[in-house]
């Protein structure tokens, strides 16, 4: 009887395990198809077109960003930049990588701010890469905007000048009525290559 009891506790102990390991390896599977997609497939053409439109908001309200645009190795732009809580605030959006007006990948912004935030704030921000090396090292994913990185926020009727500053300029503009303040700082960026999207 009890040796029995130890090989039905052995069976059971054995059926529990390989059910973890399975699960294990499924929700590895799973992270490694996700890895590759910071954006959903089926939201890709649609964050094209808000990408592309942004763009067009950004040269309507800036005397210069045409010229940057066409000057930059590439560019990324978060057509909506979701952001503010109580308390505890944060931001999050995904945006379009474009390389010579191509697009080349999606990447995801995410940040999180600690300090009183009353309210929301939903804006487009683009970050334009002055160098080839700049653009490389976004693409590498894990890319990171310092406390002190410095951004242009762009008002409609205010017309203001972008300059790049180390290697890239960083522009940010209301999505509706004004932007009393903003901070790029704490921003960290994932990417993944477009060249699976068709």
């Amino acid at each position: 009887m009890n040796f029995r009891k130890g090989l039905m506790s052995l069976l059971l102990l054995m059926f529990v395990f390989s059910g973890s390991v399975l699960s294990a390896q499924t929700d590895d599977d799973y992270e490694d198809q996700q890895k590759d997609q910071v954006v959903d497939q089926d939201k890709k053409a649609e964050l094209i077109k808000d990408a592309e439109d942004s763009k067009e908001a950004f040269i309507r309200n800036s005397a210069n960003m045409a010229e940057l645009f066409d000057k930059a190795e590439g560019y990324v732009i978060f057509p909506n930049v979701g952001k503010g809580a109580y308390i505890l605030g944060g931001a999050a959006g995904n945006g379009v990588l474009f390389e010579h007006g191509k697009v080349q990948g999606f990447a995801e912004l995410r940040q999180i701010d600690v300090g009183l935030q009353i309210g929301g704030q939903a804006y487009r921000q683009a970050i334009l890469f002055q160098t080839k090396a700049e653009l490389e090292q976004f693409k590498e994913g894990n890319y990171r905007l310092a406390g002190n990185a410095s951004v242009v926020i762009l008002e409609k009727g205010k017309a203001k000048n972008v300059e790049f500053s180390k290697g890239r300029a960083i522009v940010t503009m209301p999505k509706a009525g004004a932007m009393v303040e903003v901070s790029v700082g704490g921003q960290k960026f994932e990417y993944s290559d477009a060249k699976d999207w068709n």
